[in-house]
């Protein structure tokens, strides 16, 4: 019953073997100069500017999950649009509609929604506290 393993543990063995060869024919192989130029930090081939640790606006992130949320709508709903007229011909084309107003739909609430708690606002506004309301707070 273990004979059956051994063709697994004979490619791990060479995968580990061959990986090992590879890493030290590229250390007797490469030149080793490092110089202050080649350990900078890689900006596109331009001269880096300011520090590598710095404080990263959250909504960039955000902005990106909704692009990327709406790229992949587009990647479902595109090859339906090019056999929709097929489907039509066959009698299909009514199901395939609800089903992708019904997809289109629900992203858009998420749209939605997004909008409405304010996250597709680039500068956003931090709320002010009324002046009756702090000076009542000062009295207590």
């Amino acid at each position: 019953m273990y004979f059956q393993f051994a063709n697994v543990i004979v490619f791990f063995l060479l995968a580990f073997v061959l990986c090992g060869l590879m890493m030290g024919l590229g250390m007797l192989l490469r030149p080793a100069n490092p110089s202050p130029g080649k350990l900078t930090t890689y900006e596109c081939g331009e001269p880096p500017s300011g520090p590598a640790w710095i404080n990263f606006n959250i909504r960039f992130y955000l902005i990106a999950l909704v692009f990327v949320i709406f790229d992949v709508e587009l990647a479902f709903v595109y090859p339906v649009v090019t056999v929709f007229r097929d489907w039509i011909a066959r009698g299909q084309g009514v199901l395939a509609l609800a089903e992708i107003a019904t997809f289109v739909g629900i992203l858009a609430v998420g749209l939605v929604y997004i909008w409405a708690k304010g996250d597709l606002e680039w500068l956003k506004r931090l709320p002010v506290e009324a002046p009756e309301v702090s000076a009542s707070r000062r009295a207590a």
